[in-house]
């Protein structure tokens, strides 16, 4: 995946670790730093080694007066006090300088009304403090632009709002406590504009640990488009500081110049405004999102794909192969940028390694993780009426090479060689398939035998006998 998230990094050592100057040269493990440092943020060549050796390094020298320069520091080009101690602070894990590739043509929303979902929560905060933390830092953007934000509950919002742990589906895994503290994507279509933080980190109301306040409103100003500031007191100035009076604060008009030189300032308030006569009751509460072993778990779709098995839910889908045990938990914005989330139908054709994929009345080709040309094509392409809106499940025979697609408590049935509908369909599910009697919400194919998923239930059907074998919950293939 090309585009990388905006991270906030908290280095491991602290300040007092470092000698000064002539100390600091015989340090190696400071010097590892410096040189990580200034490769990730300054765009120093890795093959520059042992600079630290060399008082005549001009590249490394010149990195340093950029840094030095960037973050309002004096411009000596030598590893002063001052520079390794901020090289030690926490920061923003995006490049000072450089080419930002996920920031194509100052990417901004195209619209004011913006909705965000808190997709979970940290257990170190009540989750009133987290939805606090994140309401004023919107409301700190929100104060000096034409944007508002307001809240769902469920479905796909602008901006996503999570927390986890390690590998989390967005190929940018978090590195435990201590380290990458959140990141965040710039305005766009699926992944883009969400906000990730670490749960790994100690996050709390206060400056005792890692602030969620602080941390929300500078990523989310990164999901509204804003790059970092030399400037070193805006909030997206590259540097975390833990010092910021929370009670007093506010935006430095850098923060607000660059907001509004995407957006424009507020509307002009009226007096004229009338007062609401009613106050507006609060909303319902969120719901819980099923965990991979929730017994009520169900699935948008399941469709095989080169030996494995995609069993897709909302905007995540998890990867099982037979040869692991455990399987992976993916976004599936991140193998698939352009597919949308809360698919209505998936199946696989192995003749054609493909895995076709469906969600209203349009579907998507895909081969591994290119999506193919020409695509989304209308469901009605395939020989569906009028009258189809959108299909329930899929699941393509590999022997017989036939697709069959199931809406309500009907199938129809389509030759993959002749791609036509086959006549005489659609057929009643309950009549050909004894057993199914409810509707489907997914169904492949696997040892012979067709699963068919309806809510947290998981029928094993033998399509030789034609009749269901086993009652199985739905993620029995995850070994719950």
């Amino acid at each position: 995946m090309e585009s990388l998230p905006v991270l906030l990094s908290l280095c491991a050592a602290v300040c007092s670790a470092y000698p000064l100057d002539e100390a600091a040269r015989g340090a190696d493990t400071s010097m590892d730093h410096v040189q990580k440092y200034l490769e990730n943020y300054y765009n120093l060549p890795k093959d520059v080694k042992q600079f630290v050796r060399r008082r005549d390094s001009g590249p490394v020298v010149k990195k340093i007066q950029e840094m030095q320069k960037f973050l309002g520091l004096e411009v000596t080009g030598k590893l002063d006090s001052s520079t390794l101690e901020v090289m030690l602070k926490p920061r923003c894990g995006v490049p000072d300088v450089g080419h930002f590739r996920t920031f194509p043509g100052m990417p901004k929303w195209r619209k004011t009304q913006l909705t965000y979902r808190i997709v979970n929560y940290t257990s170190d905060l009540p989750r009133e403090a987290v939805d606090s933390a994140i309401e004023r830092a919107l409301k700190v953007w929100e104060e000096v632009t034409p944007l508002t934000f307001s809240r769902v509950y469920e479905g796909e919002a602008d901006i996503m709002i999570s927390f986890a742990v390690g590998e989390h589906g967005d190929f940018s895994p978090f590195d435990g406590p201590g380290k990458a503290l959140a990141h965040a994507y710039p305005p766009g279509p699926g992944i883009y504009g969400d906000a990730h933080f670490d749960d790994d980190e100690q996050w709390t109301k206060d400056t005792r640990g890692t602030n969620l306040f602080l941390v929300a409103a500078h990523e989310l100003g990164h999901s509204l488009g804003l790059f970092h500031s030399a400037n070193t007191e805006a909030l997206m100035y590259p540097v975390y500081n833990p010092l910021t009076d929370l009670a007093r604060f506010r935006l430095a008009q850098d923060d607000v110049d660059g907001i509004q030189s995407l957006y424009g300032p507020p509307p002009a308030s009226s007096d004229d405004t009338p007062l609401p006569t009613e106050s507006v009751p609060p909303p319902p509460p969120p719901p819980e999102t099923p965990a991979m072993c929730d017994p009520a778990l169900s699935f948008d779709a399941v469709s095989t794909l080169r030996g494995e098995v995609l069993f897709f839910k909302d905007r995540h889908f998890w990867r099982k192969s037979f040869r692991t045990l455990e399987p992976e938990f993916h976004l599936i914005s991140s193998f698939w940028p352009s597919l949308p989330s809360g698919l209505d139908a998936a199946y696989e054709v192995t003749s054609k390694d493909s895995v076709f994929l469906f969600k209203g009345n349009q579907f998507w080709a895909i081969r591994g993780n290119e999506l193919q040309a020409g695509y989304p094509r209308g469901i009605h392409t395939l020989g569906f009426p009028p009258t189809v809106k959108k299909i329930d499940a899929a699941m393509s025979d590999k022997d017989k090479k036939k697709t069959y697609f199931f809406v309500e408590d009907k199938y129809w049935r389509y030759d993959e060689q002749r791609r036509s509908m086959e006549p005489g369909f659609p057929k009643q599910i309950a009549e050909d398939f004894p057993g199914v009697d409810s509707q489907v919400d997914a169904v492949f194919e696997e040892f012979g035998f067709f699963y068919f998923f309806s809510g947290s239930t998981q029928l094993e059907f033998d399509p030789n006998a034609k009749k269901v074998t086993h009652v199985l919950k739905s993620n029995s293939w995850f070994n719950c």
